[in-house]
């Protein structure tokens, strides 16, 4: 391994691993500027006890802060050094998170908007029975692949098996429970502009998931269910239903 490529490798890991790097730093440098503000005020106290001990007659109290002040203030340069250092670690680590979301997003929209072109070229090209006839197919093999638990039973008259393909979970609902979730969400997200998964999961009566709050919809395209009926590996009937999109917030 020559020199040049081992370069290479560090400025990639740097890149890569540079908000854990700055948090770290930072943690350190909290640790270090109190460490040091503590030392400097010790000597402080020293320099003020000698130095009033031989020039007691100060003579009032502005007086006696800027004679301290100027006896002192050297000694808080490694902490001022410090605080700065660190306080440049936490924005650097907070610009790099930032940029880093900024470009997933990004990406995740991009992505996307290659989805749906696709689909509207399926559509085109092969109409709309067989772009369902295909989304049939990829419920139906979601739901073989993640059969549900055995303790979730359909109960009540017209509620049956529900599968929210984009977490896989299953619960037991009814068709027009999830169209009034739709249409409630939307109706939210046109007031607030943005309505978040956790919000539908709100309305769903599920529990929400780790970045639930961090994934939604905007105004600008409301939320449609993307349903299709599967039958599960133990030949249960069961309403599986995707989102037409969804976005990071």
């Amino acid at each position: 391994m020559n020199f040049k490529h081992l370069t290479g490798l560090v400025k990639s890991g740097l890149k890569t691993h540079s908000p854990l790097i700055f948090t770290a730093v930072a943690g350190a440098g909290t640790l270090a500027t109190a460490y040091l503000a503590g030392k400097a005020s010790f000597k402080a106290a020293k320099v003020i006890q000698a130095y009033e001990e031989q020039e007691p007659e100060l003579i009032n109290r502005k007086e006696r802060f800027k004679v301290r002040t100027k006896l002192v203030w050297r000694l808080y340069i490694p902490t001022g050094i410090s605080a700065i250092s660190t306080i440049g670690c936490i924005v650097g680590a907070n610009r790099v998170g930032y940029k880093k979301t900024l470009a997933a997003q990004t990406a995740f929209a991009l992505s996307q908007q290659k989805y749906t072109e696709y689909r509207d070229k399926v559509v085109e090209e092969l109409g709309s029975r067989k772009d369902q006839a295909i989304r049939d197919k990829i419920a139906e093999d979601k739901v073989a692949a993640n059969p549900p638990a055995p303790g979730v039973f359909v109960t009540g008259p017209g509620r049956v098996l529900c599968c929210e393909l984009y977490t896989g979970r299953y619960f037991v609902s009814d068709m027009e429970s999830l169209r009034r979730a739709v249409n409630a969400l939307n109706a939210s997200m046109l007031q607030q502009d943005y309505a978040s998964l956790e919000d539908l999961y709100y309305l769903l009566e599920l529990r929400h998931t780790s970045n639930s709050s961090r994934m939604g919809w905007r105004s600008d395209k409301l939320l449609e269910f993307e349903f299709t009926t599967v039958m599960s590996p133990e030949d249960v009937p069961c309403i599986a239903f995707d989102y037409n999109y969804i976005m990071p917030l």
